[in-house]
């Protein structure tokens, strides 16, 4: 497994549904998101130490490896799993297909926020504290998704605790 690299560093990343929808709420949409990061992962450009994925928000802790740009793998990722959200509400007929309609030159659906966040995490208690944040994000007051963060599926927490990675996705950091 990889070692963290800090000459070029791993990335705690989030990424917002427009407006906060709660697209993200129903797991077809969760695992199109698992499904980017495994194609991102596979060809070699991620590695993915951690995340979670919230009714409409993610948080990710990824290094971009060496040949390939921060800006064109977040872009590609953000631009597919927004065209995938897209064709998946159109088979659907689902009408909250029109809740992501916007006005721009460039588009005509728009479902993640602009300027996503990506912080570098400098040293090994940055990164550890982001991943505490990330594994408790599903129990904040806000959402109280699981009464432990293990319980919740869309988390690296429970491969954190017992070494099962059942997406195929995850690094361990501390290895």
């Amino acid at each position: 497994m990889p070692k963290i690299n800090f000459d070029y560093h791993p990335q705690f990343f989030t990424a917002t549904i427009l407006e906060w929808k709660y697209l993200l709420k129903d797991d077809i949409y969760k695992d199109i998101i698992i499904k980017s990061l495994l194609f991102l992962k596979n060809e070699g450009s991620i590695v993915v130490y951690a995340f979670v994925i919230m009714p409409n928000h993610i948080h990710l802790i990824w290094q971009i490896q060496d040949g390939y740009k921060q800006e064109n793998i977040q872009l590609r990722f953000l631009k597919f799993t927004a065209q995938q959200f897209k064709f998946r509400l159109m088979d659907t007929n689902d009408k909250r297909l029109n809740d992501f309609l916007v006005d721009t030159k460039d588009r005509r659906y728009q479902f993640w926020e602009r300027n996503s966040l990506a912080i570098d995490l400098w040293t090994p208690e940055v990164f550890n504290q982001k991943l505490d944040y990330i594994h408790t994000n599903p129990l904040q007051d806000k959402w109280q998704l699981v009464e432990a963060p293990e319980d919740y599926n869309y988390s690296s927490m429970n491969f954190y605790q017992t070494g099962y990675d059942e997406f195929g996705l995850l690094s361990r950091h501390d290895d």
